[in-house]
């Protein structure tokens, strides 16, 4: 079934909650009804020179103005099995599952690979488009392929994961392939032998209170760290990690290492001319953490999550990113960018 909804408030369908109007929403549940609806009255909605974009959980998105143009969001959900072998096990899940169900899903019947990105507001055809990450692991490294709607043929295509262009929050979806294609649905490999990853900040000693070291076992210490540090949308709007944690020469790192001591780096997985940096570290260093600009502020507990503080407008959530931007630059010699769409 495809819906249409128009001149809405795109408030609802956000997490950050910030209003703006949208000329048009069209939620699809079925990939064959979207490209029935494609082929006919939607067509002039995906004609080149007209405006559209996708919408997933509306997690990592913010509008800071009046959309004149045509929202995709798939409301498409379902999870099953493809294969299966003595190793690992290949599922399938709708672009339109919440991700975080998935993730409980595959933790639930002891399956490797998702448990550290519990707790990640997104949906599983965002998880591809922006390669989500956490405590140390990115969406690319249990992605088998990707499956999607060729929006000039209106055919139905697969990428394997190797071929989809992965980065830091990066991706072919975000490039090449952006207002290209729709994708419907994204297959993750999960390995049956225990592997896991708990090398990256608090996670190893909060696994450790437990004892509990299976993929629910580390999937709860995620969850408790993350319901620590950061805010819950329902409550106060935000995306999550505004900002992206820059990945720069190692010898630029190295000078800013011996110049503060305290900042924390990072190493980046087949890339070692390059260190991560802590964007959350400068940004608390220069005393953001808590405060307030206008109905915009930076939280309490985490000084790379940007909230809004009561009934903010999106231009005021990037005022306030623009100037934190700028002091950052000005004091470590270091660009930061959103790793928030900013619509």
């Amino acid at each position: 079934m495809v819906r249409i909804k128009e001149n809405i408030d795109i408030a609802p369908y956000t997490s950050f909650g910030t209003h703006a109007r949208v000329e048009r929403l069209v939620e699809w549940d079925n990939k064959h009804d979207l490209v029935e609806f494609l082929r006919s009255e939607g067509a002039a909605y995906i004609a080149p020179g007209s405006r559209w974009t996708i919408l997933g959980e509306g997690c990592n998105t913010l509008f800071t103005k009046d959309f004149a143009g045509t929202i995709l969001r798939s409301t498409a959900k379902g999870i099953e099995i493809l294969e299966e072998n003595e190793d690992y096990l290949i599922i399938r899940a709708s672009a339109g599952e919440v991700w975080d169900d998935v993730v409980a899903w595959c933790c639930e019947r002891g399956l490797w690979g998702a448990e550290n990105l519990s707790a990640i507001p997104s949906s599983v055809g965002a998880s591809a488009v922006q390669n989500i990450g956490a405590y140390g692991v990115e969406a690319k490294d249990i992605i088998d392929k990707v499956e999607y709607i060729d929006i000039a043929t209106l055919q139905e295509g697969v990428i394997k994961g190797s071929e989809c262009k992965f980065g830091y929050r990066e991706s072919i979806f975000k490039h090449e392939l952006s207002e290209r294609v729709i994708i419907t649905a994204v297959c993750y490999r999960l390995s049956k032998h225990a592997s896991p990853h708990l090398d990256y900040g608090t996670l190893r000693p909060e696994v450790e209170k437990s004892g509990d070291v299976s993929p629910m076992g580390i999937r709860r210490a995620v969850v408790a760290i993350r319901d620590s540090k950061l805010p819950d949308p329902k409550k106060i709007g935000n995306a999550g990690s505004f900002f992206k944690n820059p990945i720069l020469p190692r010898e630029q790192v190295e000078a800013l290492k011996a110049q503060y001591p305290a900042m924390p780096i990072y190493e980046v997985a087949g890339r070692p001319e390059c260190l991560k940096i802590a964007t959350g570290w400068m940004i608390d260093s220069l005393g953001w953490k808590g405060q307030q600009m206008g109905r915009a502020g930076v939280h309490k507990n985490q000084a790379l999550v940007l909230i809004n503080c009561g009934d903010a407008t999106g231009s005021e959530v990037m005022a306030l990113a623009e100037r934190i931007c700028e002091q950052v630059s000005e004091h470590f010699g270091v660009e930061i960018s959103p790793e928030v769409n900013i619509l």
